[in-house]
């Protein structure tokens, strides 16, 4: 989260978007790690709760989710770099960690 923050403040906004994917990808594999499950190679945050089994998420969570993991895709594979940057300002990278932020409070207080 640090890093996303970091980004923000330093106009890397783009980067803010990829920063907030990474976290709660990464929250919800700790999940999954510490009920003893293995690994799940993907960059999937909606299948990645439902194997979780997080089936109370609240549907504005669940729908942000779905929402970064198609912004994720370009600002990991971008095709035309220019128009992800354009894509994703300052208000809208600002808006992303907040409610990455909301998120991730969220699943840290049910991890085990």
């Amino acid at each position: 989260m640090e890093t996303a923050r970091h980004l923000l403040r330093t106009g890397r906004f783009l980067y803010v978007i990829f920063m907030c994917h990474l976290v709660l990808e990464k929250t919800l594999k700790a999940h999954l790690a510490s009920k003893g499950q293995p690994p799940v190679r993907t960059h999937d945050l909606i299948l990645l709760v439902r194997r979780t089994g997080f089936d109370e998420m609240p549907g504005p969570f669940l729908d942000f989710l779905g929402k970064l993991g198609s912004a994720s895709l370009p600002t990991r594979y971008p095709d035309d770099l220019r128009q992800a940057i354009e894509d994703y300002p300052e208000p809208v990278a600002q808006r992303y960690l907040e409610q990455t932020e909301e998120v991730f409070l969220w699943l840290r207080s049910r991890l085990s």
